[in-house]
């Protein structure tokens, strides 16, 4: 039942991903002029589906994907001896052809504005510390923000040549910096020192990782079954206070504090409508985590606010920018070989994080389809041959040389392109299976 439910919602997330695609493609293709034989939504048999004007609008029988057909679309050369229909795709000039290439994932990406804009408007979670500087809340024994020099209370001033950061903005650097050495500047009472920075690869996770933690007021999120939380009667919600007296400003510190704490009881206070409580919890030993644990899970504490339309469209486009940056920051540091292609995801793990979220409600939902919806159009602009990317580059090339490049060339180089296709869509098969059966460590 499982299986079924994450098969379903992955559908509904990629059947939107894909529709949307391609009727960029198909709105750009008729405004230019071009006539459109087909639209399909998967690929192989057509199954049904239903004709509108000259469009086959039809569903094939494997739906995990789509495209859309126009006329003369597989010729390689502009040849109206071969094809003079004035309406075939390649008897169009060179900027609309490339309009109609590019109207794809730029649908994806005013989807994914578009997505969050409506969600920030309806509701935004905004941290109690978000307006605030970056100071830092807590470091990791022998992280390498440790080794760097970093200290709890030491409020970054500058990160990579960048003055006053936002927190945000410095862990998007340091997720996909790992075997890059960032110099940062930190104010620790009256003194400036300048420091750097080696993130190293996370084992589990394979992303860029320092060990630090952002200082902001800390909340229940969820309490876990069969842990003494759930019996000393600590609920979602309650703001953490300290642990054993010592203040948790940071998810990580009372996780460490509790870790060490050899499974000896805890003393924790924390807050509840105004009012602070202080209960000593046991802890219990994880096979799972491999550590000690009082059985709850905690996040960041902020407040839900709903934004006005303008300032909803600059956070999501502010977002959606930091978002594709760190896309493409790690594409590069898989190019250099610094981080782990083994964090892509495929329909396995897809499915999995969409009956997720769905499980969680609509809001994140939302969230999880704008983020696949911005991935997936950076995917596809990606200068590869058989992508968008791929044909957008040859025409800019064509568009610069003010001639066609040869059809050998041009086949040789597709042939490239979907043998490198064909090997990726495979290693991402294997590396969601391997992810599925696997066990945890």
């Amino acid at each position: 039942m499982e299986f079924l439910n994450s098969v379903f919602w992955l559908l509904i997330l990629l059947g939107v991903m894909i529709i949307i695609h391609e009727l960029g493609h198909y709105w750009a293709a008729l405004l230019c002029g071009v006539k459109v034989e087909q639209f399909s939504l998967g690929f192989g048999p057509r199954l049904f589906g239903f004709k509108v004007g000259e469009t086959d609008f039809r569903f094939s029988a494997i739906l995990f994907g789509g495209y859309v057909k126009m006329l003369g679309q597989e010729d390689l050369v502009v040849d109206p001896g071969t094809n003079p229909d004035p309406r075939s795709f390649m008897n169009k000039p060179r900027y609309q052809r490339l309009f109609i290439i590019a109207a794809g994932p730029l649908m994806n990406i005013l989807l994914a504005v578009g997505l969050l804009m409506g969600l920030f408007m309806y509701q935004f979670p905004k941290p109690t510390a978000a307006d605030g500087p970056a100071v830092v809340g807590h470091v990791e024994k022998g992280s390498p923000a440790a080794l760097a020099g970093v200290q709890e209370g030491d409020t970054i001033t500058k990160f990579e040549g960048v003055a006053g950061p936002s927190w945000e903005d410095i862990v998007m650097k340091e997720l996909t910096g790992a075997g890059k050495e960032f110099p940062l500047t930190v104010k620790r009472g009256g003194q400036t020192l300048d420091l750097k920075l080696a993130p190293k690869t996370d084992e589990k996770t394979q992303v860029g990782y320092a060990g630090w933690r952002e200082q902001t007021e800390i909340r229940i999120k969820q309490i876990l079954k069969g842990f003494d939380a759930e019996r000393v009667g600590l609920m979602p919600g309650d703001v953490v206070i300290s642990v054993n007296q010592i203040p948790v400003r940071s998810v990580t510190k009372l996780v460490e504090v509790v870790r060490e704490s050899g499974g000896k009881s805890v003393e924790l206070i924390y807050e509840r409508e105004n009012a602070r409580n202080k209960v000593s919890v046991q802890p219990k030993y994880s096979e799972n985590d491999k550590r000690w644990m009082i059985g709850i899970q905690l996040e960041p504490k902020y407040v839900v606010v709903a934004l006005a339309p303008g300032e909803a469209l600059e956070q999501s486009l502010k977002y959606n920018l930091r978002s594709a940056t760190m896309i493409f920051d790690y594409l590069k540091g898989v190019i250099e070989m610094r981080l782990s292609p083994k964090q892509f995801e495929g329909p396995v793990g897809i499915a999995r994080m969409a009956a997720a979220a769905a499980k969680e409600g609509l809001a994140d939902f939302v969230s999880l389809m704008a983020m696949v919806s911005l991935n997936l159009a950076v995917f596809n602009l990606l200068p590869i041959p058989v992508l968008d990317g791929g044909g957008i580059l040859v025409l800019l090339v064509e568009m610069i040389r003010r001639r066609d490049l040869s059809l050998q060339l041009k086949e040789r180089v597709l042939q490239l392109g979907l043998a490198f296709l064909l090997m990726m869509v495979v290693f991402v098969l294997f590396n969601d299976i391997s992810k599925a059966v696997m066990p945890k460590g």
